[in-house]
């Protein structure tokens, strides 16, 4: 019998129970910057220096980092469906943790790309991108982050592995932010949706999605084990 295909959306959330902060938890401040000084591209273009520092910071935290049970319970159920996760992360825990099929959303803090051609992108070697590190046309290198007021480039995979989910599991994060507010509207009509964050917002929308108000690292492995037995 062929394989269901499970979509997996995770968001800060899931990467909050490995250590990993997020923006909401420090209200939206780091060091006493907003945060569109820091990830937005204008932010980039007003004080390179500082976005730089910004994710130096935090690729440091996300290498000492580790995927936590609800990452490997993830993995876990490639042994029965073809899964791919759909990540507004920027860590790399569910590479960690053994999933396969990982379409990072929001880019990856192990890469630097090019700051004038975005299709030259390189391995961050060490934890840092230093302010004179160049691409080979002798620009900056920056993050291969997307930031507030980019475009997101894997948006459209995104939204055709949503539309030929079996099953899609929205992990870690409320539904309020896009764009995994808005790819959950791309699930076919036979799709069984589950959320789990620890505060669900009482929104009718959510009146045929099962709902687990618990950790992803509570919730996650009790979810996999009632798909794979």
């Amino acid at each position: 019998m062929e394989k269901k295909n499970i979509v997996v959306l995770t968001g800060a959330g899931i990467s909050a129970e490995s250590g990993i902060p997020t923006f909401r938890d420090a209200n939206g401040l780091w060091e006493g910057h907003d945060v569109m000084e820091v990830a937005s591209i204008e932010g980039w273009h007003k004080n390179p220096a500082l976005v730089q520092e910004f994710y130096n910071l935090r690729r440091k935290a996300a290498l000492v980092a580790h995927a936590n049970a609800a990452h490997y319970a993830l993995a876990r159920l490639e042994s029965a469906y073809r899964v791919s996760i759909v990540t507004q992360n920027v860590d790399l825990l569910h590479e960690q943790a053994g999933s396969s099929h990982i379409v990072h959303l929001h880019g990856r803090l192990d890469q630097a790309k090019s700051s004038i051609d975005d299709r030259l992108v390189y391995p961050v070697v060490g934890d840092e991108i230093k302010m004179g590190d160049l691409c080979e046309k002798g620009s900056q290198l920056r993050p291969n982050i997307v930031w507030f007021g980019e475009a997101v480039p894997a948006i459209e995979e995104a939204i055709s592995l949503v539309s030929n989910a079996d099953i899609l599991i929205i992990v870690g994060t409320s539904l309020q932010v896009y764009p995994a507010a808005g790819l959950k509207e791309f699930a076919p009509s036979h799709c069984q949706t589950f959320l789990i964050d620890k505060k669900i917002p009482s929104d009718r929308a959510l009146r045929n999605i099962q709902c687990f108000e618990e950790s992803a690292t509570i919730a996650v492995p009790k979810l996999v084990e009632q798909l794979l037995y």
